[in-house]
């Protein structure tokens, strides 16, 4: 299966080792997913999961960023003219659709809801994936 996933999945994954979020990122080490990123993706990754209020041991952090970097496929992805809650959120959908995802993995779904119309690919949670995976 071929995925994005949302930030806050993988900065979830590191403050909750074991839990859903965690079960998604380990799904994607094994090998059972494949996780697509463009610079920008990986670029968000490493600031957001930065943030002193995590505090999440550096070297923790930059070991997964660095393997998720090393696993993902890299996507060049256009431009879209979408607007959805967060603006921000929208080069998820741009490498979802230029790299022919199957899903969109987010914490967040109502974030991925466009204002002006519906998306061409399911915008999932960690929980919804992990158990979509286990069938």
């Amino acid at each position: 299966m071929r995925i994005v996933l949302d930030t806050n999945v993988v900065v979830s994954a590191l403050l909750t080792g074991g839990g859903t979020a965690d079960m998604a990122v380990q799904l994607v080490v094994q090998g059972a997913a494949t996780l697509l990123v463009d610079s920008r993706i990986l670029a968000e990754y490493d600031v957001v999961s930065a943030r002193p209020r995590f505090a999440l041991y550096s070297s923790e952090r930059r070991l997964l960023l660095e393997l998720l970097q090393r696993l993902a496929e890299p996507v060049v992805a256009a431009p879209l003219q979408l607007t959805l809650p967060d603006l921000e959120d929208r080069m998820f959908v741009e490498v979802a659709l230029a790299g022919r995802a199957d899903v969109i993995v987010t914490g967040n779904v109502r974030d991925f809801i466009p204002r002006d119309g519906a998306l061409s690919i399911p915008v999932i949670s960690p929980r919804a994936f992990v158990d979509r995976m286990r069938r």
